[in-house]
């Protein structure tokens, strides 16, 4: 337990002091919020390195050591499908969420006027488009995100992945359930994120209940794709899955807006952060919980590991 709580310290203190040191000025000067600065938003990324930055601080003076476990590919012929999930099941989940988003809201639901891409015709000063040309730009940007966004997103995933599902998911696991593992990780997480929440990341600023429901709502999303995260490191041995799902998440979870005519709702849809925007990736949760809830009751291992996998 105290490698845990030690590595929970090396996570958040250096990571709020960084944000309430470096975003939250940035924040003053534009006066908006996460959203309004782009500055402001590339200001938050430095600190995804931080977990990782903590899993090493740990191991170091604790002298645990450094074992390739979590890391590295485990028996690959076998658990390779784990990796694919982890590189396009995002994408999917992301796109089904959105789907049920509009079908619920056809009203909203738009191939050329949606409010994202006119913003950023305006913003660049073109204002007569062709609708052939919004339909590219939207067939681009899915392509480009579905197959190359985990790639270009990795080493950042990476940064918090070894940390929270690479480290403290498999400590966790040793001394508690996978049903309070999955909520408690998940709320750690969440909780994590709250100074950044705060200034309007995901959510925005100025709902009812703000900033509180926006931490919430943060807590709740951060379990549900926990749970998805931990699946595939579980399943596969490695959090490099995770970290590629990670980086397809935040690529693509923007991308129902794509099809937006009024920006739809971050508590709503289509955007993944919504209950409707993430329907898919909560019933894929529920799932995969319940697949590894089953395997925990057969006594089977649910960290795959070489040993277990021969």
């Amino acid at each position: 337990m105290k490698r845990i709580l030690l590595y929970l310290a090396f996570a958040f203190i250096p990571t709020w002091l960084y944000w309430f040191g470096v975003s939250y000025p940035l924040a003053q000067e534009v006066n908006g919020g996460l959203a309004s600065s782009s500055l402001l938003q590339l200001s938050i990324a430095p600190a995804m390195f931080f977990p990782a930055i903590a899993v090493v601080l740990t191991r170091l003076i604790t002298r645990e050591g450094f074992k390739p476990g979590f890391i590295f590919p485990v028996a690959f012929k076998k658990t390779w499908k784990f990796w694919l999930l982890g590189w396009f099941g995002p994408s999917f989940l992301v796109l089904a969420g959105a789907a049920v988003y509009f079908i619920l809201n056809p009203n909203d639901f738009t191939l050329d006027d949606a409010l994202m891409i006119t913003t950023s015709f305006a913003s660049a000063g073109m204002t007569d488009v062709s609708a052939e040309q919004i339909h590219a730009l939207i067939a681009v940007q899915l392509g480009f995100g579905i197959l190359v966004g985990p790639l270009l997103n990795l080493i950042t995933g990476f940064g918090e992945e070894w940390g929270w599902r690479g480290y403290l998911l498999p400590k966790m696991i040793q001394r508690f359930k996978i049903v309070p593992t999955l909520l408690i990780c998940g709320v750690i997480w969440g909780l994590w994120h709250a100074p950044v929440t705060i200034l309007g990341h995901n959510y925005g600023i100025g709902y009812w209940g703000y900033p509180v429901t926006g931490i919430l709502a943060m807590c709740v999303l951060c379990i549900v794709m926990g749970t998805f995260l931990s699946y595939v490191t579980l399943r596969s041995g490695s959090c490099i899955p995770a970290a590629l799902a990670h980086g397809g998440f935040n690529a693509m979870v923007s991308a129902g807006m794509l099809f937006s005519y009024t920006g739809g709702n971050s508590f709503i849809g289509p955007m993944t952060t919504g209950i409707l925007g993430g329907s898919a990736l909560i019933v894929c949760a529920v799932i995969m919980t319940i697949l590894l809830v089953r395997s925990e009751r057969r006594g089977e291992a649910l960290m795959r590991t070489r040993e277990n996998l021969q």
